[in-house]
This record gives C-alpha cells, structure tokens and sequence, in this order.
C-alpha cells in the first residue's frame, strides 16, 4: 500500500497505546480506562482499514 510509514507507525502506536491502556483498566478495575484503551484499538484499526479501503480503490482503478 502507499500508506506512509508516519501514518502506519501511527496507527501501531495508538494500538499499542490501545492495548496498554486496556491492560492498565483491568488490572486497576477502572471501566473506562478499559474502554478509552478498547476504543483506541478500534481507532487504530480504522486507521489501517480506510488506508486499505485506498489501496483496493486505487488498484482496482488501476485495472480499469
């Protein structure tokens, strides 16, 4: 894919950061810290999809 390197350590950051924070809620028992870290992970995620979503879009132009 073109999606930058910057943007794509980004992404793994935040899911990294994601599932720190997750792991600090569970062990603190603190609900949403749980799911400010469960949400970043979906961010993350998201991050990577819409890039992919991008690269399909731009190959499938491609072809045409």
């Amino acid at each position: 894919g073109n999606m930058s390197l910057q943007d794509r350590a980004k992404a793994i950051a935040k899911n990294i950061e994601g599932k720190v924070q997750e792991a600090v809620g569970e062990i603190t028992g603190d609900p949403q810290q749980k799911a400010e870290g469960k949400a970043k992970q979906i961010q993350a995620q998201a991050m990577n999809t819409a890039e992919n979503v991008k690269d399909k879009v731009k190959n499938f132009i491609d072809k045409i």
